[in-house]
């Protein structure tokens, strides 16, 4: 029988980081009694926020699929207008 590690990472604001570890505390309890459990900790670590917001993964797909569109539509628009000019 393997074994695999979950990691999960929240960020949170400061003042209710004992709240949320409390609760996350509870949720792992809970989760002891019908699951088998080896271990475990959750941990608080300050964050600088740098106030830049940077693009998630799914922000740059949406942006490539807005490219891709658009440079689809300027093709098109391309090639009928040289279809005109051949007519």
């Amino acid at each position: 029988m393997g074994y695999q590690k979950i990691n999960v990472e929240l960020v949170v604001f400061s003042d209710e980081a004992d709240a949320v570890v409390t609760e996350l505390n509870s949720a792992i309890d809970r989760l002891d009694e019908t699951h088998t459990i080896f271990g475990g900790d959750v941990e608080i670590v300050p964050v600088a926020f740098s106030g830049t917001r940077r693009k998630s993964a799914l922000r740059h797909s949406l942006s490539a699929g807005n490219t891709a569109t658009s440079a689809i539509k300027l093709a098109a628009q391309k090639v009928t207008d040289a279809y005109k000019r051949v007519i």
